[in-house]
């Protein structure tokens, strides 16, 4: 299989990748190594973890659809939107619909690959544990638990998308046909229970510099990672399909198995670890709702800015990023961040901080509307234009002419930022392109989150994790209910690539009424499309007829010679 054989090439190269810059993720290039030779030290193996969380980084940094981009269209959140001239790709996943752009047949073929390469990497490594002359059996469990734990993210993020996908345990190039799902979150469970089991508790909290288990740390899988991610892919898999995890094979041998109680424990013992905590203020954890340039230079205003800084107490996992993407190969950076900035944005003419993009995610402002008066969350997650000054007068309408489905609001949380100079924030001097070098991490897991698990999952203090989420943001207590919960998660996650999935997993079995039923509460939504008056609209059993899933790219159903099938709706 040709797409197969490229993409083993790739994820072998991966093992000597050393583009990435200033994070752990920088190695001495061994360019004389091979998948011969290359694992039989400790060194090797972690310079081939490298490699995994690079894989993990790829697929947000390579030019795709993005799966955070992805979550956030789909949603009740934000329309597809971008530039009035563009083709309607957008407009195809937003409305669950290729007739809206019949020729977009491979809309995600960048992201298949690049996940695949990725789930390559990691398997490559897990393959030649055994070949490994470990340290130790804590470096063993811990360099394994994070592999394992990348594997989990990265096939999780496939099956939600796709539901239906190939289940690739061991690095091979051999024709796959499409998986049960329920072997596949089998694979998700083992081994996020893995990496549990063996991280140890402590690493990568600490400040020991001569210590190899908690130096280098942010980015890096926690044992709290692991758990946190536990809980919500069993929140989801019971949520969406109805039933419990676990899997048995041909051969009687079964794993997967996960219960209620196990992903309880799971939250509550990071809650009781004590290494994460809310920031205080909602608004610092966002660069755009918490930074203040410097008049015409580069840099923030130190004494004004409270941006708390990429790392921090509450995120628990950030998908990091460096300023290093040209067109030379090198793939480090958010791509895909400029995709849900401005159209034709002027920092110099509409006012800083914000940068310009391409004006994906335009938010619905029945969305907005969800927010209470005073919880402050939605100043921090959009961007009001005309509440903030920015959508007056000639220019700004001159501005809008190129922008489809512009709504007056768009998303704040990520969007491109540019210094007092108006140059792109992209990095300290502004001299990088505003496109491809967005450093700006994706986060991926916050303690806010954990909170709302364990409370969802029953937790006996489930009332005092509910209050506190809420008390961040000044608002009183309300009563610990399942609808209630989903409410908060609305607002508290806002544009971070969840609330897509928490509409999801509703499902009970597949019935994705939930989803419909918030995309189509802005059915008819007036626009404007290239200036001129517009509505969005959906067709609620287009919705329906796909459960939400997305369509698998057609030239990976023809390389498989049949033994891959189309989702349903597609």
């Amino acid at each position: 299989m040709k797409l197969i054989n490229k993409l083993a090439l790739c994820a072998a190269a991966g093992l000597v990748m050393t583009s990435c810059g200033g994070s752990f993720l920088d190695v001495e290039s061994k360019t004389e190594s091979n998948v011969d030779n290359f694992y039989s030290t400790q060194n090797d193996a972690l310079r081939a973890l490298i490699g995994c969380y690079d894989g993990w980084r790829q697929v947000s940094s390579n030019p795709g659809i993005g799966f955070y981009v992805s979550s956030t269209v789909m949603s009740d959140e934000t329309f597809g939107a971008t530039g009035n001239g563009d083709g309607y790709g957008y407009q195809a996943i937003d409305g669950f619909d290729i007739s809206r752009s019949p020729s977009d047949v491979n809309l995600y073929e960048t992201d298949w690959s690049d996940y695949y390469a990725g789930i390559y990497r990691c398997n490559m490594l897990i393959q030649n544990e055994e070949k490994i002359a470990w340290k130790s059996d804590e470096d063993h469990g811990r360099i394994m638990g994070e592999c394992r734990a990348l594997r989990a993210i990265l096939y999780f993020d496939l099956v939600r998308w796709f539901g239906n996908i190939p289940l690739l345990r061991v690095p091979t190039t051999e024709l796959m046909a499409q998986a049960d799902p329920a072997e596949v979150y089998s694979v998700i469970f083992d081994d996020l229970t893995y990496a549990i089991n063996n991280i140890p508790s402590n690493a990568y909290h600490g400040s020991n510099p001569d210590s190899e288990v908690i130096k280098g740390t942010w980015g890096r899988i926690t044992k709290q990672t692991a758990e946190g991610l536990l809980a919500r892919a069993y929140l989801y898999y019971t949520g969406y399909y109805g039933q419990q995890p676990g899997w048995t094979d041909s051969e009687g041998n079964a794993y997967g198995f996960v219960t209620k109680a196990d992903a309880l424990a799971a939250v509550e013992d990071v809650i009781t670890s004590g290494y994460y905590s809310l920031v205080p203020d909602f608004t610092t954890l966002w660069v755009a709702a918490s930074v203040v340039p410097i008049e015409g230079e580069p840099g923030w205003n130190t004494e004004l800015s409270t941006f708390i800084g990429d790392e921090n107490s509450e995120v628990m996992l950030s998908q990091n990023f460096t300023p290093t993407q040209d067109y030379n190969g090198n793939n480090d950076s958010n791509r895909w961040l400029v995709m849900m900035g401005m159209r034709n944005y002027n920092a110099n003419t509409f006012g800083l901080p914000y940068g310009k993009g391409w004006g994906a995610c335009t938010v619905c402002p029945y969305f907005y509307d969800n927010y209470l008066n005073g919880d402050k969350r939605a100043f921090a997650s959009v961007i009001n234009l005309a509440g903030e000054g920015i959508a007056t007068g000639n220019d700004w309408e001159s501005a809008v002419n190129d922008w489809r489905e512009y709504t007056g609001y768009t998303v704040k949380k990520y969007t491109p930022m540019v210094y007092g100079n108006g140059n792109p924030a992209t990095n300290p001097d502004g001299t990088a392109g505003f496109q491809e070098c967005n450093p700006t991490p994706w986060v991926i897991l916050r303690y806010a989150d954990v909170l709302l698990m364990a409370a969802e999952l029953g937790s006996p203090n489930g009332q005092s994790y509910f209050d506190q989420v809420r008390a961040r943001v000044g608002l009183s207590p309300v009563a610990l209910t399942q609808e209630n919960i989903m409410n908060e998660r609305r607002v508290e996650f806002a544009m971070e690539g969840i609330r897509y999935w928490d509409l999801m997993r509703q499902a009970n079995g597949g019935d994705v009424t939930a989803l419909a039923d918030a995309i189509m509460a802005s059915n008819g939504q007036a626009v404007l499309n290239g200036g001129l008056e517009s509505t969005v609209t959906y067709d609620r059993a287009k919705i329906l007829a796909t459960k939400g899933l997305s369509q698998i790219p057609q030239n990976q159903i023809t390389l498989s010679n049949g033994l891959m099938k189309q989702n349903p709706g597609w």
